[in-house]
């Protein structure tokens, strides 16, 4: 019974670091106005704005790259 409490004390441990990396991501909302058929943007009667589309879209981190050395030899 102690080497099964003793088990779970270490998992429930071991467990800790892993719930802290699940965080949301960040995200940004994108708005596009939409557009008939003959191109021309749909107009909201009541607000005579255009009307949008919007959506959610996660950001990406861009990672720095490091430079290629050549293949020639001086």
């Amino acid at each position: 019974m102690k080497n099964l409490l003793a088990l779970l004390l270490v998992s429930a441990v071991a467990m800790a670091p892993v719930a802290g990396a699940c965080e949301t991501p960040e995200t940004k909302k994108i708005c596009v106005d939409l557009q008939g058929k003959d191109g021309k943007p749909v107009i909201d009667p009541k607000t005579k704005k255009p009307k949008q589309e919007c959506k959610e879209v996660k950001k990406h981190k861009k990672h720095e790259a490091t430079e290629v050395p050549d293949g020639k030899k001086k």
